[in-house]
């Protein structure tokens, strides 16, 4: 069960905060600018190494914008097992780029859950937590941050080189938690598309932290697509994703 549990955390992060929306610490997220890349079908080979045993699967992402709109759909399958992890994320495109709506996900023998962005009372809201956290605009789901890092990448392209800090703030399934990606560097790697230059962005594990590093390499000639990312636990087991065909999506 560890094994399936390590796979489908391939959404991403989380760290517990006070309940009630008094005790919802203040945020503040910067209001960058943004180029929202065109729809597509993403399909990744995955491997994983978990508790000394290699596993592999794959992942299809659909990335669906329409108008005003985006939606995101990830599905990971492990082998044997078959679907582990369905998310989604849907909402609007405003002046901070996605404005997530709502973020559903099951997991493999979970119950799923719903996060929601009610916009009109300005609360994200969790069906499987009383937490609840103000929205001031640019707010992120575990599956939209993903896209609008790309998004905000695409627009800044000058100043998204390494060294570079992008602050975000993103929730989960049941709280959310200000996140900082750092640009490495640019990287050549191999992947069945062929060499890529990418850019190689980093989320750190906090100090002290069990969370997961988590590391994404842009393609900028490949619409700034994810061609490859990596979640790596604190005792070195790791989740990759790689990058093996691009198709296109209606918008």
């Amino acid at each position: 069960m560890k094994l399936f549990q390590h796979m489908v955390s391939v959404t991403l992060l989380a760290v517990a905060m006070a309940a009630g929306p008094a005790a919802a610490a203040d945020h503040q997220v910067p209001k960058y600018q943004v180029n929202v890349p065109p729809s597509a079908e993403l399909s990744y080979s995955i491997r994983s190494r978990q508790s000394g045993i290699s596993v592999g699967g794959e992942a299809t992402v659909r990335w669906v914008v329409s108008g005003k709109t985006f939606s995101a759909l990830t599905e990971v399958r492990a082998m044997l097992v078959g679907k582990i992890l369905e998310s989604k994320s849907e909402g609007a495109i405003d002046r901070y780029g996605l404005a997530p709506a709502s973020f559903t996900e099951k997991r493999f023998h979970k119950e799923p859950t719903a996060t929601t962005f009610d916009r009109a009372a300005h609360i994200i809201r969790f069906s499987a937590s009383p937490l609840t956290y103000p929205i001031t605009g640019g707010e992120q789901d575990r599956n939209s941050i993903i896209w609008q890092l790309i998004s905000v990448a695409r627009a800044a392209k000058a100043d998204f080189k390494p060294g570079s800090d992008w602050n975000f703030f993103v929730a989960g399934q049941r709280d959310a938690d200000p996140w900082t990606f750092k640009v490495i560097g640019r990287e050549r790697i191999s992947t069945p598309l062929g060499e890529l230059d990418t850019l190689h962005v980093l989320k750190e594990r906090p100090p002290h932290s069990s969370s997961q590093q988590v590391d994404i390499w842009l393609a900028p000639q490949l619409e700034w697509y994810p061609v490859r990312l990596r979640y790596t636990d604190a005792d070195g087991d790791f989740i990759e994703q790689t990058l093996q065909e691009i198709g296109k999506q209606a918008s």
